[in-house]
């Protein structure tokens, strides 16, 4: 990939003499800053002067080789996704080729959970052979930890699922946070306008905001902001105007050192650690080995949720202590035997057992054994409520588990999720 110098205000100002003939003046705007700071704004592409052009002019820029590998969390969830729905895929070498037979998923296959687990058995050097040629860059810039923006461009990701799939429309996206002065948003939005970015930006402060608009307007730069229309939303339902002070740093309140409790308890409590403690989780997973209880429970604890997790193993009796606790917050996890079983596989690779290993862990009858007994287990405790995993991100179980637990909890005529401010 090209790599493009970033530029500072002072080499913009030094450089406008250059760039523009000498009846034509640079372009100025008054941005907020101290008051001696003054930015100049410059066109990337300077306008044409009659006569020979200087000796820097006849320096040709190298053409851009764009090559780019896409994301492999991205990659294994958009196959996924694929499978379920039915759609086909293909992994093109290059542009002009054609799809390849070898990689194709059909809607036959979409209900078949072989089609899943052989997609999470591939091989992580396929995925760093995956290159691909071409791509669009979308820069995320940020007063803060570019949290917003990076969780609302991932969101709308996802509605051009059926393009990233296919590879036909690759995209990098650039996170940019801690911009709060306007000498570094306007060496970021001048990379943007030389690489042909899309620019979102979630800038608390107007004036940095209006600074960010200007200058993408002045270069040709695609913009958003993505703050602006939430927040003159919610301004004119309070009747209160915004303060337009960035967040910055997380602020040490209650709720900060409640998620920090939360994960300091998911970790003592992991698979089955201190089941005396139970009565203290606010939610409690079950199910076999290798379905998501950990990194599930790590997922609610950043949200603040005290997780215990339990595993059902087979000639080990579940502590007592679950069912004493409130049966409302315990929630079970199953999976396709299919899927568990590759999933196995790759974990004892890892773990370094050859494939002849004598272990049972990855055998197809002892897994459907291990899940048969599971489901006898939730079908004496119908209070638990049972939920799919096969296929489904963590964030996606997680969204099940939290809507139930409010629910149950709240008991809303509606489901969702209440939170006081």
């Amino acid at each position: 990939m090209m790599v493009y110098p970033r530029l500072s205000a002072m080499d913009l100002t030094s450089s406008a003499a250059s760039s523009f003939p000498s009846q034509q003046s640079p372009l100025l705007f008054p941005l907020a800053g101290p008051p001696k700071l003054r930015l100049v704004l410059v066109p990337c592409v300077p306008p044409q002067q009659d006569g020979p052009k200087p000796p820097d002019a006849k320096r040709e820029e190298p053409p851009r080789d764009w090559k780019s590998k896409g994301s492999r969390q991205l990659s294994h969830w958009s196959r996924a996704r694929a499978i379920r729905y039915g759609r086909r895929i293909h992994r093109p070498s290059s542009p002009a080729d054609s799809f390849d037979a070898k990689s194709q998923v059909t809607a036959a296959d979409a209900t078949s959970p072989e089609a899943l687990a052989s997609l999470l058995l591939q091989s992580d050097d396929e995925d760093e052979a995956d290159i691909i040629n071409g791509g669009k860059a979308i820069y995320m810039v940020s007063d803060g930890t570019g949290w917003t923006a990076e969780y609302t461009v991932n969101a709308a990701l996802g509605q051009f699922e059926h393009c990233l799939i296919d590879r036909a429309c690759a995209v990098q996206t650039h996170i940019f946070s801690g911009v709060e002065d306007e000498e570094r948003l306007l060496e970021v939005i001048k990379q943007a306008a030389m690489e042909g970015a899309l620019v979102l930006y979630t800038l608390a402060d107007p004036n940095m905001a209006e600074s960010a608009n200007q200058a993408c307007q002045l270069w040709g730069v695609q913009c958003a902001n993505i703050l602006a229309p939430t927040t003159a939303a919610i301004a004119t339902h309070l009747g209160v105007n915004p303060s337009g002070i960035p967040r910055g740093k997380a602020p040490l309140t209650k709720e900060y050192f409640r998620r920090i409790d939360a994960i300091e308890f998911t970790m003592k409590h992991d698979d089955g650690a201190l089941p005396q403690n139970l009565h203290r989780a606010d939610i409690v997973l079950v199910g076999v080995s290798r379905t998501g209880k950990t990194p599930l429970s790590i997922y609610l604890a950043q949200k603040g949720y005290k997780v215990s997790n339990v595993p059902v193993v087979m000639g080990v009796p579940l502590p007592p202590n679950l069912f004493e606790v409130d049966q409302d917050k315990i929630f079970g996890l199953t999976i396709n035997p299919v899927v568990l079983q590759a999933i196995r596989k790759a974990r004892v690779k890892t773990l370094g057992f050859s494939g002849n290993s004598s272990t049972n862990y990855s055998r197809m009858d002892h897994v459907k054994e291990e899940l048969e007994h599971c489901s006898r287990i939730f079908a004496q405790n119908p209070r638990w409520p049972v939920i799919e995993v096969t296929g489904k991100a963590i964030e996606e179980t997680a969204a099940v588990v939290v809507r139930t637990y409010h629910d149950r909890k709240q008991k809303h005529w509606i489901p969702r999720i209440s939170k006081r401010y």
